[in-house]
């Protein structure tokens, strides 16, 4: 994906900061905004890749902000809101937002959710994918898996942990990270059920959990695909 840009509009510095320091460590190159007139102007000036937009501005409402930028743009929006009802979601997202998360949020999950919907925007997840001189293909399409050209059955859950995996080969993703792709951002009890899902996945894959030759553990972080992707 290479450094893709984003423009955080918040008015509270604190949030600023933490959200710039945490996209700035994934490799992100931030901008920051304080008011609507200004997020308007620096939108047009940088061309982000990306918006993270508070709905609560001290000049114009985040709503009117995100309307003006779709009249001029398609970059993609995250909103931000202390305001969490469904009907509040739904209208969001009917403004033009490609995702919406609701404060206070946790940064991490927050820089997965950038990385999804700048992934999403850009078209760049391939349909089918192969590592390991061919030893694992993965058909996002068809959502279907090989192992050495036999075909393995995974739920969806199972799925999409891999496809995660994948997208990064090396990488290594925290237990919440991956949780949050797999059963959603607001899904409680996430360290315990992510372990089983990678248990189910290893066997299914034939994985030796001692000596993993897919999904591999990093202690005290997570996992991650240690594969190597095919040319």
């Amino acid at each position: 994906m290479g450094k893709a840009s984003v423009l955080v509009v918040d008015d509270e510095h604190k949030i600023r900061d933490v959200v710039r320091t945490y996209l700035e460590h994934d490799g992100y190159a931030v901008f920051v905004a304080a008011s609507g007139e200004e997020a308007l102007e620096s939108a047009q000036r940088l061309q982000p890749d990306l918006v993270v937009l508070d709905l609560m501005l001290p000049d114009l409402p985040g709503e009117e902000v995100a309307r003006s930028l779709r009249e001029v743009s398609d970059v993609p929006i995250i909103m931000l809101t202390a305001k969490a009802s469904e009907e509040d979601r739904v209208n969001g997202l009917r403004l033009g937002a490609d995702d919406y998360l609701a404060k206070p949020f946790s940064p991490r999950e927050l820089v997965a959710r950038v990385e999804a919907v700048l992934r999403r925007a850009k078209g760049t997840e391939p349909e089918v994918s192969s590592f390991d001189d061919g030893g694992l293909r993965i058909d996002t399409a068809r959502r279907e898996v090989c192992v050495e050209g036999r075909p393995v059955t995974l739920t969806r859950s199972e799925f999409d942990l891999l496809t995660t995996l994948a997208a990064r080969p090396g990488r290594v993703w925290s237990r919440y990270e991956l949780m949050s792709r797999v059963q959603g951002y607001d899904f409680d009890g996430y360290e315990r059920t992510i372990n089983a899902h990678v248990k189910n996945l290893r066997r299914k894959l034939g994985d030796d959990p001692h000596k993993p030759r897919f999904v591999a553990t990093v202690v005290g972080v997570g996992y991650k695909l240690d594969v190597t992707p095919d040319a």
